[in-house]
């Protein structure tokens, strides 16, 4: 009889540090609101949402392998950096757990799904999807020129209202609340990446990376993170007006605006040991219960 000698396959774990790399996990934050776009695109244009059930699928997909060729290429891209960081030196590939290879090769597969998926849903999303994929790449680079590369986040957040909008309509006409939600949530997303980015003052300044903190210091950037979620929370009351939403849009609104405020009472300049906390959990938590409040409006009001 042969002996047979098991081989472990490193595969599974490749994957499992990728999965880490990307922080799949926080795909939560954007994906609530793209369904949101395209539930409300679907109701206005007089359809069911079973008529639309496979848009929905290809979305979720092009949603989660746009975020992870995001977060793959800023990882690539920044890594130098993160090893300077002592917060970012357990990055998985500041420390090896993954390779640059294996980062570039999960970064293009992601890529080439996004604009798969993007070709499935309609010709319009097709030819924008590389419009789509610009901000994404740029943002790595942003700190490197700009002191307000929050803002350029903020932009390739907005896209993914608008492209799931377009995703279900095939058309820019109508689609104006998807571009006020959009604008929203780039807002809140640009909002507490300042918030975030408050950890890293003193590391940036030595290093020369840019960002609103390391410029105007922790005090400024949390009033300028403040004011700009004070401008979402108004888009997002716009855009409740322009779907026709009733009360239970507005009940979600008022959590909304008590995570958004949480967030902003918990880290101060002399406290940013709840950054995690405020940058995680509560905008987490934003993110399902604005869609859980608007869900209910939509189909039990």
């Amino acid at each position: 009889m042969r002996a047979v000698t098991a081989v472990a396959s490193p595969q599974p774990g490749k994957i499992k540090s990728f999965l880490r790399l990307v922080m799949i996990e926080h795909s939560i934050f954007a994906l609530p609101f793209a369904y949101l776009s395209s539930l409300v695109a679907v109701l206005k244009s007089g359809d069911t949402v079973g008529a639309h059930w496979l848009d929905l699928v290809l979305v979720t997909i092009a949603m989660v392998a746009g975020r992870t060729f995001a977060m793959a290429a800023n990882r690539i891209l920044d890594r130098k950096i993160d090893a300077l960081n002592p917060r970012t030196q357990n990055r998985e590939l500041v420390t090896g757990a993954v390779s640059v290879r294996t980062a570039w090769t999960g970064a293009i597969v992601s890529l080439v799904i996004l604009v798969v998926a993007a070709g499935l849903l309609n010709p319009l999303c097709l030819v924008l999807s590389p419009l789509a994929v610009i901000p994404l790449v740029v943002y790595p680079y942003a700190k490197r020129f700009t002191n307000f590369p929050h803002y350029v986040l903020a932009l390739a957040q907005a896209v993914a209202p608008v492209g799931a909008w377009l995703a279900i309509t095939g058309t820019f006409a109508g689609s104006g609340p998807a571009w006020v939600l959009g604008v929203a949530v780039g807002l809140w997303i640009g909002g507490f990446d300042i918030i975030y980015a408050c950890q890293d003052v003193e590391v940036d300044r030595k290093i020369g990376v840019h960002s609103t903190p390391a410029r105007f210091g922790v005090r400024t950037a949390l009033h300028i993170s403040t004011v700009t979620h004070v401008l979402c929370f108004a888009l997002f009351v716009w855009f409740g007006q322009l779907a026709g939403f009733t009360w239970s849009w507005w009940v979600g609104l008022l959590v909304t605006g008590a995570g958004l405020v949480y967030q902003h009472v918990v880290v101060t300049e002399n406290d940013l040991s709840k950054v995690n906390r405020a940058f995680f959990t509560a905008n987490g938590f934003i993110a399902i219960a604005l869609f859980v409040f608007a869900l209910i409006d939509l189909y039990l009001v």
